[in-house]
């Protein structure tokens, strides 16, 4: 498989790209994307079997379960980052391993039932949260030691937003090729 399938396989919808100017319209399409993520997922892995659920989404990639379960752990990050930035002066968050997450037992686990609950719940109050967050507040930051960099929680919207519709993507993606890839 050449380099540039694998790279379309790895990003089906592209790298986040941060626009230029971000409006008020554009935050809150991403906090719709971000609403409604859940019933996405439910609704592409409703009636998956155990062996598609073990689908890759590409070669040497996770597993269509394990994003699901990765999409639970990586958010209720992202509402303490949101949460720390409005509450702190410039916090420093904690990166985690997202790879090692991955093959603890919570993220191989065949049943989805209990993350697609967590994620159900998870995106309404982060959608709550982020719905309710001032213009003045979206200028906040979190400071991200792995990248070296300041985050504001403008951008960070749009990052979860496009976290959301890539692992959606993901997760269509193995369903379409059911796991098997040619080289």
């Amino acid at each position: 498989m050449t380099e540039e399938a694998l790279y379309k396989l790895r990003f089906p919808i592209g790298e986040f790209q941060k626009p230029e100017i971000i409006t008020p319209e554009t935050i809150k399409l991403w906090i719709q994307d971000i609403e409604q993520f859940p019933q996405a997922v439910e609704a592409v892995t409703k009636g998956l079997t155990t062996e598609e659920l073990n689908w890759q989404y590409r070669p040497d990639g996770w597993t269509i379960k394990q994003v699901v379960h990765h999409c639970a752990d990586s958010h209720m990050n992202s509402i303490i980052r949101f949460k720390l930035a409005l509450t702190e002066e410039s916090p420093t968050i904690r990166p985690y391993y997202e790879e090692r997450w991955a093959t603890l037992i919570d993220s191989i686990d065949d049943n989805i039932n209990d993350t697609l609950n967590l994620l159900n719940g998870l995106h309404a109050k982060l959608g709550k949260l982020l719905s309710h967050i001032s213009t003045k507040e979206l200028s906040r930051v979190f400071v991200h030691p792995e990248h070296g960099r300041r985050f504001q929680l403008d951008e960070t919207i749009g990052m979860y937003a496009w976290h959301s519709n890539h692992h959606l993507a993901h997760i269509k993606q193995a369903i379409a090729y059911k796991g098997r890839f040619s080289s």
